[in-house]
């Protein structure tokens, strides 16, 4: 049977609300919200920031920059993600099943942090293989936390969020001054970071699964990198993605599809409509539904943190339905 989750963020300031959310929603995969309306310290690189073992960092006037000794902000993000699970811990009584939460992985956490001299880490290859491994040692630790605070869960999965890794890989991140464009990273070495993270989450006996919803994502690079699952914007996958997407679901990989808008739609989409959607898909890639069906999960299309709190309620509930359809 198929499954929906969502991808991550949820808009509005309210985390408790938030969780509620996803656990009456998303029944069968809930996960571990973000909610980055928040603030910088509840965003994505902050919380990631806040992951990593073993760094120190501070919020500067350009952003997230590593240091000797970690900022207000820092300990700030540190403290609310433990607030978090606090209230993750507390919600979740009695909850039995699996369970998803996410970070920031390697490639979009050195596009967007700066070294403690200014430029983004990804600028150095020293910088940014260490800003990797520890995040891998983070992750391990995180993992650890959340089994301890959810012992009825029975099946971890992390989601290792790369939105950069497009942009990483095809020289389009730009330099602090904005005029130019960091080199590109060679593919070997691009598999290598994510390879450590994954390595590190599938010791911890969990299932890595990467998402990105960006255009020119590589996917059969990630696909490489021992990953058990692949979660990406259906409408961002080219010809070529999609025969990935096909090897990986005949492997008994997971495949997440995000085939919900993630905004406010001008028009609601049926669940008729999205589940016929999916099975044209599958039709085409010449895969059997009831083969590949249980290894297929239904999510919106990216995280829903600047949607409507009517809407986000309602792509978690379509999500939902078309995966129970499917």
């Amino acid at each position: 049977m198929s499954t929906a989750t969502g991808v991550g963020s949820l808009p509005g300031e309210d985390f408790a609300e938030a969780v509620r959310l996803v656990l009456g929603e998303l029944p069968d995969l809930p996960h571990v919200p973000e909610v980055p309306g928040r603030g910088v310290t509840a965003a994505m690189t902050g919380r990631g920031l806040a992951v990593v073992a073993g760094l120190a960092a501070d919020l500067q006037p350009a952003g997230w920059r590593l240091t000797d000794a970690s900022g207000v902000d820092h300990r700030r993000a540190r403290s609310l993600l433990a607030q978090d699970l606090d209230v993750v811990e507390e919600l979740t009584q009695g909850y039995v099943g699996a369970f998803k939460t996410q970070v920031a992985g390697p490639w979009t956490l050195a596009a967007t942090v700066e070294k403690p001299r200014g430029d983004k880490v990804l600028s150095d290859h020293g910088a940014r293989r260490e800003l990797a491994q520890a995040l891998a040692e983070g992750v391990s630790v995180h993992l650890a936390d959340l089994r301890r605070r959810l012992s009825g869960v029975d099946r971890w999965i992390v989601q290792v969020d790369e939105p950069a890794l497009a942009a990483v890989v095809n020289a389009q991140v730009p330099t602090a001054s904005g005029f130019g464009r960091h080199r590109r990273v060679d593919p070997p070495e691009a598999s290598a970071h994510l390879e450590w993270v994954v390595a590190a989450i599938t010791d911890a006996g969990a299932e890595a699964w990467v998402h990105s919803c960006a255009p020119e994502t590589p996917w059969s690079l990630v696909a490489g990198t021992g990953v058990v699952g692949l979660s990406a914007d259906l409408d961002q996958l080219g010809a070529g993605d999609l025969d990935v997407v096909a090897e990986a679901l005949e492997a008994g990989r997971t495949t997440a599809l995000g085939v919900v808008p993630s905004t406010d739609p001008s028009t609601t989409p049926s669940d008729a409509r999205v589940t016929e959607r999916v099975q044209r898909l599958l039709d085409m890639l010449g895969l059997d539904q009831e083969v590949v069906g249980e290894h297929l999960v239904v999510t919106p299309t990216c995280g829903l943190a600047g949607a409507g709190g009517d809407w986000a309620r309602q792509a978690l509930r379509l999500a939902s339905t078309v995966a129970r359809n499917l």
